[in-house]
């Protein structure tokens, strides 16, 4: 994922501008469910750029680890 696109997720998720960090199985949850509320906001608002790829497309694969990992009870780490 590109630098841009992870921090907007992060940022999202409330993880700003971390170069490295973690994200517990416990807050998992909570994460899914903040881009779950950030991909409905830009749906209802109709908000996109068509020179853009959109939120969804960019949190596909986010929200496929991030499904994984809280299936198996495990963290999200990165940068380490």
């Amino acid at each position: 994922m590109l630098e841009p696109d992870a921090k907007r997720l992060l940022h999202i998720m409330g993880k700003t501008d971390q170069t490295k960090g973690i994200l517990l199985a416990t807050q998992i949850a909570d994460a899914m469910a903040a881009i779950e509320k950030a991909l409905a906001h830009e749906e209802n608002e109709g908000i996109q750029d068509p020179k853009q790829v959109s939120l969804k497309q960019r949190s596909l694969p986010m929200l496929k680890m991030l499904k994984q990992c809280h299936a198996q009870s495990e963290d999200v780490v990165w940068g380490v």
